[in-house]
């Protein structure tokens, strides 16, 4: 069979353990971003003569909060339990998509 390829002189070889703890990482800081946006929707309403809409938004915004939550830390596992984790699931992707998109929508609804 092949030969293991092995790196040019002068060049470290890659720890497979760095990308995934960045990923990670990566996945915290959007949560906590997420849970920024999801405290100052509330503080809006609660803040301001809020109407109907506006408590209508900051409650999706909050559903929308705990599914990005549930999303992230599933993903967050399953880079932890492995050394050379692969891509994220296809549902996976399109949850913190939607979730985002989402936020964001209604975040809109929040200033209205």
């Amino acid at each position: 069979m092949g030969r293991p390829v092995s790196a040019p002189a002068g060049v470290h070889p890659r720890d497979p353990g760095l990308q995934p703890e960045r990923t990670r990482l990566a996945w915290r800081r959007t949560t906590l971003t997420c849970t920024v946006a999801a405290v100052l929707a509330g503080r809006q309403a609660v803040q301001e003569d809020a109407g109907t809409l506006t408590h209508l938004a900051v409650g999706c915004s909050l559903l929308l909060w705990l599914a990005f939550i549930a999303v992230a830390h599933r993903r967050i596992r399953e880079l932890a339990r492995s050394n050379r984790p692969g891509a994220p699931r296809r549902a996976t992707v399109a949850a913190a998509a939607l979730c985002t998109v989402g936020l964001a929508a209604f975040a809109v609804g929040v200033v209205l």
